[in-house]
């Protein structure tokens, strides 16, 4: 068995709705900005090079206190593949989005549109685990379509 170890983001933006950042991957399923960490980096580092690299958005601000690690399998060449993938969420500075070769489009959502569009169970875990870590730490209301009191 291989072992593949990813790292990626929970990207949002903020105006008067809160909107997430999904990216259309070739094989044609919906996911975040993610990818391997290589030898040296550390997982904050991957993560903001992985936004750069498939998204063109630099200066991202890591949101303190949340950490997602997720694991799957998949097959590569035929043999089984183990990944493990740690998410942070990040709130970028803005919504200009220049995609990389690896992907074939991206949307910005809301919430309930994110949860729909996420092609695997555990992103979707990922998006309500970030979405809810959001609303407790900035003592938002569940739905919080307007976040006016956000400082």
């Amino acid at each position: 068995m291989i072992f593949e170890r990813s790292a990626g983001a929970v990207l949002f933006y903020r105006n008067l709705v809160i909107e997430y950042l999904l990216l259309r991957y070739g094989a044609g399923h919906w996911d975040f900005p993610k990818g391997e960490i290589e030898p040296g980096e550390g997982e904050l580092e991957t993560v903001r090079r992985e936004v750069w690299e498939e998204t063109g958005i630099r200066d991202i601000e890591i949101i303190p206190g949340f950490r997602k690690k997720i694991h799957y399998y998949y097959r590569k060449s035929g043999k089984l593949v183990k990944k493990t993938v740690v998410f942070y969420l990040a709130r970028a500075p803005t919504k200009e989005v220049t995609l990389s070769y690896e992907h074939i489009g991206y949307v910005w959502l809301d919430y309930e549109n994110a949860l729909k569009r996420l092609t695997f169970r555990t992103a979707r875990e990922t998006l309500r685990e970030a979405h809810e870590f959001l609303i407790h730490t900035y003592n938002l209301r569940h739905s919080f379509k307007r976040l006016d009191s956000w400082r």
